[in-house]
């Protein structure tokens, strides 16, 4: 049997290894097995697994792997840049796009936003919080920072796959994301203009908007896109604030369309103010 480590990139055999893993940690169960805590490295998934049905994947296939998953953030992100940076240049004027607060349970994922939001030339802050101390850390941000748009994911699973949709409890981080999406809303009281993006990989979707999330994850309880989040949260960021947004804006843009995200819809966050 191969030995295995934190941080060692993985594949499943029982799933024919069809996503790579990062070993988070590996406990021991009351029967002295040991079980691997995963991380998705391209999709924000957590998931656990038995020692025994893990297999290291060979480093040639890792780089090619994450090659693709950088060219495909790339490729999006020139596509978006002419959109952002199609400003008007007749007139003198100040264009603010939206605010975001990005809270983000994986660090290497947290580093990738903040390096896209900074290259399309965002208003974006991007904290590295895990997921279950994400709640006890909502209010004291948004009093710091007083964001337009509120981003809250990490990763997320179904503990058992396909079946306990209503259990909140069948679901890695999802609880954490409510309680945090609940704290939003309880800290700015009637105050409506906070557009709030939550969830993960196979989210608990129904008990995130009735929380107050304007668009959250996943419907359909698949794997969603790292982009995902981000294209929402860009999205509410460049649209004037005239505007409402739907989910229909932004399908095109996501891995599945309305079964990874969809929601309630909310009010463009850029003003343009002519000097």
């Amino acid at each position: 049997m191969e030995r295995f480590k934190k941080g060692d990139i993985v594949g499943r055999i029982s799933y024919r290894k069809d996503i790579l893993f990062r070993i988070d940690r590996i406990i021991k169960t009351s029967n002295n097995k040991k079980i691997a805590i995963l991380k998705g490295i391209t999709i924000r998934i957590k998931a656990d697994s038995p020692i025994e049905d893990l297999e290291i994947i060979d480093k040639r296939i890792v780089e090619k792997k994450v090659k693709n998953f950088e060219d495909q953030i790339q490729n999006f992100l020139i596509k978006c840049l002419n959109t952002v940076n199609n400003n008007e240049k007749r007139i003198k004027k100040l264009l603010y796009t939206g605010k975001i607060l990005h809270l983000d349970g994986d660090k290497k994922y947290s580093e990738k936003s903040e390096k896209y939001y900074r290259k399309i030339g965002l208003n974006a802050i991007v904290k590295n919080i895990a997921e279950n101390r994400q709640p006890n850390n909502i209010k004291i941000l948004l009093q710091k920072y007083n964001p337009d748009i509120l981003v809250i994911t990490g990763h997320d699973g179904m503990i058992k796959n396909g079946t306990k949709y209503q259990d909140i409890y069948n679901y890695r981080n999802s609880v954490h994301f409510v309680k945090s999406v609940q704290e939003a809303r309880s800290f700015y009281g009637y105050q409506k203009d906070l557009v709030i993006f939550a969830g993960a990989c196979q989210s608990f979707y129904e008990a995130l908007i009735e929380a107050g999330a304007n668009f959250a994850s996943s419907p359909a309880r698949i794997l969603i896109d790292f982009l995902d989040p981000l294209v929402v949260a860009q999205t509410i960021a460049i649209t004037e604030e005239n505007k409402f947004i739907t989910i229909n804006d932004i399908e095109k843009n996501l891995r599945d369309g309305i079964k990874g995200v969809n929601g309630v819809g909310a009010m463009g966050k850029k003003k343009l103010i002519v000097i």
